[in-house]
């Protein structure tokens, strides 16, 4: 079987040698002897006899177990898989949805624009095993976690990881990890953590990340009564698939690569969806070593790179509320599209009630709330209003979307073709509700400020700008976040 591409065989030994973590998620280390396969930062002493893959689903697929000690299932993502336009990495972000549980591999496939079979032979090729493999091992490295971090009784861990059955999720654990579920939760490593109706995840990252620099982002942009973001959590008010409501803090986990997730009454059904939407929202699949590695090349971000070597792409909790605060913010300054999006959001936004404490006390206006609104009412000029207007409406009609097989092009494109949409709205529209690496809104005036260089000359044109970036293909959203930081305050 063709193996996909893994660092050089000396590379991964060192990693594994010194347990760097900069190479967690990048590959897995396959012990013979015990036919068990760790992350390359496990402290189990050194093993002479291993093999490397590329990711825990290859590794299971030439039949090894994931590891008890290191529990590969709080690695990150090899986002280089799972970011861009490649069909593959699509695809990957549909798997992330779930679309394998209900459909078979042929409607993948087809979202994707591409055969099943050759779809098949891309994924044996450059991932070591079959989309199918890839959905399962995903699917039991989540319940995994949630067996040893929650207190959620077995059936609701089944639901929550995609099975469709206690019964099937019992033959297909015991299948792959040669136990039972219950049985994982006697394990010594097994620490279950929440209580009454709170929940705790760790959400692993691939150091270094600046989650400082990240909540200094969000913080200026934060939506009073919908999210709180204080100097070392983020917090946030979330609807319920029943139509109740929770909310949710994350923060720095101490002395770890991970960021700590606690879940105020959460759904079982949501819990996989809470997960990838956070891990979107905080990057935290990226590779900053693969980012540095292109960026770097240009001296004006060279310096910038150095100085801050976690900074990552901050994205949005929810496409419409990222698309709806773009176009308040068309040439106006941060704080006044964050003053246009308050009032919005208090006057159309879902009252909670009962609020789950100061700063948390409402939802953020869904798109049938705002589609017929009377937006000047609040401020907002009659083009502006109108904008948002036509935004609402069309995504209920299908016209836009934040479908995760879209190209960039493609997401652009459709976007606009809306009246009132242009090409930085469309950009930082694909930056922030899809945290797409490549998107690059190269009329914004303050990236265009920011690479004028020494001097009083004329800014660069857009065109300018965009040529330039060429060479920073396919991390142009990395290297604004990076212009964008430096020109702040």
């Amino acid at each position: 079987m063709p193996q996909p591409a893994l660092p050089p065989p000396e590379t991964c030994d060192q990693a594994r040698r010194s347990r760097d973590p900069r190479f967690d998620g990048l590959f897995f280390t396959a012990v013979h002897s015990t036919r068990i396969y760790c992350r390359p930062v496990c402290p189990a002493p050194y093993a002479r006899r291993v093999s490397y893959y590329a990711n825990a689903a290859a590794a299971e697929a030439a039949g090894y177990r994931p590891c008890l000690r290191c529990r590969p299932e709080l690695s990150p993502s090899d986002g280089a898989w799972r970011r861009g336009d490649a069909a593959i990495a699509r695809a990957l972000k549909l798997i992330d949805q779930g679309v394998l549980a209900d459909a078979p591999l042929s409607a993948l496939a087809g979202r994707v624009g591409v055969g099943e079979r050759q779809l098949r032979r891309l994924f044996v090729e450059r991932l070591g095993a079959p989309p199918i493999g890839v959905h399962g091992t995903r699917r039991l490295l989540f319940a995994k976690q949630l067996l040893t971090e929650t207190p959620l009784p077995i059936t609701e861990v089944a639901m929550a990881a995609g099975f469709g059955s206690l019964r099937r999720f019992n033959a297909a654990f015991q299948d792959a990890y040669r136990m039972a579920p219950r049985d994982l939760r006697r394990q010594p490593g097994a620490a279950v953590r929440g209580g009454g109706d709170t929940l705790t995840l760790r959400l692993g990252y691939r150091p270094p990340c600046d989650f400082t620099a990240m909540l200094a982002f969000l913080r200026g942009r934060a939506l009073p009564g919908v999210e709180v973001v204080d100097e070392a959590s983020y917090s946030r008010v979330i609807a319920g698939a029943d139509g109740g409501h929770g909310w949710l803090r994350v923060s720095a986990w101490p002395g770890e690569h991970a960021l700590k997730l606690e879940l105020h009454a959460p759904l079982a059904s949501q819990l996989l969806d809470v997960v990838q939407r956070l891990r979107r929202m905080f990057d935290l699949d990226a590779d900053p070593d693969a980012i540095a590695a292109t960026l770097s090349a240009d001296a004006r971000l060279r310096p910038l790179l150095r100085r801050r070597p976690g900074l990552r792409l901050p994205s949005g909790w929810d496409g419409f509320e990222i698309a709806v605060r773009a176009v308040l913010g068309q040439q106006v300054s941060v704080a006044a599209a964050r003053t246009l999006a308050a009032r919005l959001s208090q006057r159309y936004g879902e009252p909670l009630a009962t609020p789950f404490g100061e700063g948390l006390d409402h939802l953020f206006p869904t798109p049938a709330a705002l589609a017929d609104a009377d937006l000047q009412s609040i401020g907002l000029t009659r083009a502006r209003a109108a904008t948002v207007r036509t935004v609402a409406q069309a995504l209920l009609d299908g016209r836009v979307d934040f479908r995760p097989e879209r190209t960039l092009d493609d997401f652009s494109a459709r976007w606009m073709a809306l009246p009132g949409i242009g090409a930085w709205t469309a950009q930082y529209i694909a930056m922030r509700a899809l945290g797409h690496p490549d998107a690059f809104p190269a009329g914004d005036l303050v990236l265009r400020k920011a690479l004028a260089g020494a001097g009083d000359g004329p800014l660069p044109t857009e065109k300018t700008v965009a040529a330039r970036a060429e060479a920073w293909r396919p991390w142009r959203a990395y290297a604004v976040i990076h212009l964008w930081k430096d020109m702040s305050p």
